[in-house]
């Protein structure tokens, strides 16, 4: 018996007694099977599907569906089509079998057997089946007993999904059960229509013509019906017809005045007579509310809905209330105007406890801010984030920072607003929003004492907050004289004394905090050399907190310690140029680059820096500054590293800076070389070379020296590779000099000196020049490189960039192994092209990669003393 082998089976205690059971009984059933034994086929076919729904496979059992199927008498039958919905489906090759029995059972005298097949074809039919059978299932609408309807309906809206082409067969069916007073056969009939018209278009049209007043007719006779308690759910009629028309009513409404116009009274009596103090009268009205915004319609019946929504937002279901904030948000497309009425009940919701429900009534509001309401609206959010939930922080601050760049029509309005951002949440404010803030700033000169003064009280209460203080230690380091000589008073703010020792107090106290990271502490080393020009007398303990940092761990710290303290030392003179205010950024372009509307990259050939290893091409990754191009006295314009020229202006690496691997051993060639190449975004390992106090001293004839702020992080790395030897050429001062080569080279009849661009211990680079005929811009270079060591370098390789003037085109190199001990030698042949020749000079930077011994070496130089003529 089934029962026995279900008591065997929950009576096991682990899986290895179930799968033991389980064995034996599928060994009995097929034993069974074997001998063909009729009388119990149906108990094991019910004990097929027990095991069925354990997991256990049943397929040796599918045949007994069919033999069960095929009798004649109806518990074989019941049992029989039951098992082909549960170890059947309509991928099965067997259920080909089945098509003939359930035509007959279709076409049987007993309604009870002409149910089983509507119920197995409605849940197993496939395409094939569809076809075959469609004919009986459409008779069987028109049955005399309202239950064989309602499963042919059912039926036929498999067969309609399985094969849309049967859809135009069934449209007369589907009409006529749109009168019938079975509430049973008129649900199906109406879920009938509805996906005939997904399917059909000329379904669509035909319900639209023919059905529209009897739907609405319908619906009507249910809204004014009087108690029944065969269908009473919460003392409303039958809800689930209910919101089945307003479904079917929606479909047929949607873009079409007509059918629209033809239901608006009865959606108004539904919108007005349904009770919403029960989940039933809850469901109908949000159905009729989603029917109102869908169809055709003047505002008057969307402002009834949208008030119903209103209502839905004072419930105390949280499912209600995020479902009407769902709806709302699809209403301010059409009606904003009404939305604004429950504005203040919106708000209300972004303070919920329910996270849920907090961040859509969040996206709502942001929808409904406009020029009118946003300072309201605005001081009430920044409010909510005082005491809001960690959790929540995020999104409410980027909403808000995104709101008041927005909608701020004044630049004073917009500073207040953010700075109370950073002052409660400046944790959660991402590094673009702060960038933005500080370019507001710079522009706006009449409020620069304003600013400063507001940043320097919002700093002493809110030092914790790390974006607000990068803020003020990037405007105290740019108008700290302003705050001490309380520049630019305004009326509405009080009076504030700070002296110079406040100010560098301030920023002692930003590269101290032990919770400042990298970029904090890079900003405040800036800030203290700008103070040092700004507050002289304070110069020297400038200098100590400074020199404190010539320790660091941080390579990026130590090396802008070392670089400033040279400054500080031994260059007085240049202090004031270096550390001068920086220029004011343009705002539109900064927005357009925070949008992605402007081009971050300059293609090579618009006159791009180019950079092309061993003569294969790659694309500059960000434009680069034209800072070698060292006999212009104009300051070189800040430039932007993936379109964020913020970086520029704060003088601040952003991108973690690897630790160097050893003392010898040079780092590997960097992902990105042209980057690597110029010295832009990170420190280039420094090795024996000049200090920085050759690099800034100048000749005689030097024009200006470098006066851009934002080439201070590369100071070092200008002297790589400096130190030659003996036999070497000497060294030029990287700030002028044009140095002879000892080999010269004939084109055309004019002569130009060779130069030995790189020399070594252990490689040395010889370039040799040439012009094309009528083209004296163009010169060939033709690079040799000699190995002078014992050992044979492998994957040589030979990278070189040039500024925005010229243009360089790299051919493959000869090859990528060069020879130990000068046996041989590499050759590769440039070509520079010259846009300003005679004005400006060759200038280029040139990287040489190679591995000896295993070991990956570097060597990089920057070239100046091409010969004038070029």
């Amino acid at each position: 018996m089934i029962g026995d082998m279900i008591r065997a089976i929950r009576a096991c205690k682990t899986a290895a007694e179930e799968r033991a059971v389980v064995r034996k009984e599928c060994a009995a059933i097929r034993a069974s099977i074997n001998e063909d034994d009729q009388d119990y086929r149906h108990r094991n076919l019910a004990k097929l599907m027990f095991i069925q729904m354990l997991g256990y496979p049943t397929h040796f059992g599918q045949m007994e569906c069919l033999k069960l199927i095929a009798s004649a008498g109806f518990p074989e039958k019941r049992i029989g089509y039951l098992g082909l919905m549960l170890l059947l489906d309509e991928r099965q090759e067997v259920l080909m079998l089945v098509t003939n029995s359930l035509k007959q059972d279709l076409n049987h005298s007993n309604q009870y057997i002409v149910g089983l097949a509507l119920c197995a074809l409605g849940n197993i039919c496939s395409a094939e089946m569809a076809r075959d059978l469609a004919p009986e299932v459409e008779r069987l609408l028109q049955f005399r007993d309202p239950n064989i309807r309602k499963k042919a309906a059912l039926c036929s809206i498999r067969i309609i999904k399985k094969v849309p082409a049967l859809a135009e067969n069934f449209i007369n069916c589907a009409a006529s059960l749109l009168k019938e007073k079975h509430h049973g056969v008129l649900i199906t009939g109406v879920q009938l229509c509805a996906d005939l018209c997904k399917v059909s278009s000329e379904a669509l049209e035909y319900f639209r013509k023919k059905c529209t007043e009897g739907l609405v007719r319908t619906l009507r006779d249910i809204v004014n019906s009087p108690y029944s308690p065969e269908y009473d759910i919460s003392g409303i009629t039958d809800p689930y017809l209910h919101i089945r028309l307003l479904k079917l009513l929606r479909i047929l409404g949607q873009g079409d005045a007509d059918a629209s116009d033809r239901m608006t009274d009865i959606l108004a009596q539904v919108a007005t007579k349904t009770e919403s103090n029960k989940n039933a009268g809850n469901a109908i009205l949000y159905e009729c509310v989603e029917t109102i915004m869908s169809i055709e319609d003047d505002g008057g019946l969307r402002v009834l809905a949208i008030n119903i929504l209103g209502k839905f937002l004072s419930n105390r279901d949280n499912n209600i209330r995020y479902v009407a904030l769902n709806m709302l948000m699809r209403a301010t497309t059409l009606d904003a105007q009404a939305v604004q009425r429950h504005r203040a009940t919106i708000l209300d919701c972004v303070k919920d406890s329910d996270a849920s429900i907090r961040k859509r009534a969040l996206d709502l509001l942001y929808l409904l801010v406009n020029d009118n309401n946003v300072k309201h609206l605005i001081k009430e959010l920044i409010e909510y984030l005082e005491v809001s939930d960690q959790e929540f922080k995020g999104d409410l601050t980027a909403k808000i920072c995104s709101l008041v760049e927005k909608f701020s029509s004044e630049k004073i309005w917009y500073i207040d607003q953010m700075l109370k951002v950073l002052s409660e949440a400046g944790n959660f404010v991402k590094d673009e929003v702060w960038h933005a803030l500080i370019v507001v700033i710079s522009n706006a000169s009449d409020l620069h004492g304003y600013t400063i003064r507001a940043l320097y009280r919002a700093f002493l209460t809110s030092t914790e907050q790390e974006t607000l203080v990068r803020v003020a230690v990037w405007c105290i380091g740019e108008y700290g004289d302003m705050l001490v000589n309380n520049v630019g008073m305004l009326d509405i703010e009080d009076p504030i004394t700070v002296t110079e020792c406040d100010a560098v107090d301030a920023v002692e106290v930003a590269i101290k905090r032990h919770t400042s990271d990298l970029t904090t502490k890079a900003m405040a080393l800036i800030a203290l050399l700008k103070l040092s020009s700004r507050f002289p007398s304070y110069s020297e303990r400038i200098k100590g907190i400074i020199v404190q940092n010539k320790g660091n761990v941080v390579l990026e710290l130590q090396q802008r310690s070392i670089e400033f303290n040279h400054i500080l030392q031994k260059h007085p003179k240049f202090r004031s140029a270096l550390v001068e205010r920086m220029p004011v950024l343009d705002e539109a372009t900064f927005s357009g680059r925070r949008a992605g509307s402007l081009p971050t990259a300059i293609s090579t050939s618009s006159g791009a820096p180019s950079n092309h290893p061993n003569g294969i091409a790659k694309p500059a990754t960000a434009p680069i500054p034209d800072f070698l191009d060292l006999s212009s006295d104009d300051v070189p314009a800040p430039s932007s590293s993936g379109g964020d020229f913020l970086q520029d202006l704060l003088g601040v690496d952003l991108s973690p800076t690897p630790a160097p691997s050893g003392a010898d051993m040079p780092p590997k060639a960097s992902t990105d070389v042209l980057l690597d190449l110029l010295s832009i975004g990170m420190p280039l390992p420094v090795q024996t070379g000049l200090s920085a106090s050759d690099i800034l001293s100048s000749s005689q004839d030097d024009k200006a020296p470098f006066v851009n702020f934002n080439g201070l992080a590369s100071l070092s790395s200008l002297s790589a590779n400096a130190t030659s030897p003996a036999n070497a050429a000497p060294m030029m001062d990287l700030l002028d000099g044009r140095g002879p080569g000892p080999q010269k080279s004939e084109e055309n009849g004019q002569a130009y000196p060779s130069l030995v661009a790189y020399e070594s211990s252990s490689l040395r680079v010889m370039f040799n020049f040439s012009k094309q005929r009528g083209s004296p811009q163009t010169t060939l270079i033709q690079a040799t490189f000699t190995n002078l060591s014992s050992n044979v370098y492998n994957d040589f390789l030979f990278q070189a960039a040039v500024p925005k003037f010229l243009q360089l085109h790299l051919d493959p190199a000869s090859s990528n192994t060069l020879p130990a001990s000068g046996d041989g030698s590499i050759t590769q042949n440039l070509k520079v092209t010259n846009s300003q020749h005679g004005k400006k000079s060759l200038v280029m930077r040139v990287r040489i990669a190679y591995k000896t011994n295993n070991k990956d070496v570097l060597e990089e130089r920057q070239i100046n003393n091409f010969p004038q003529n070029l």
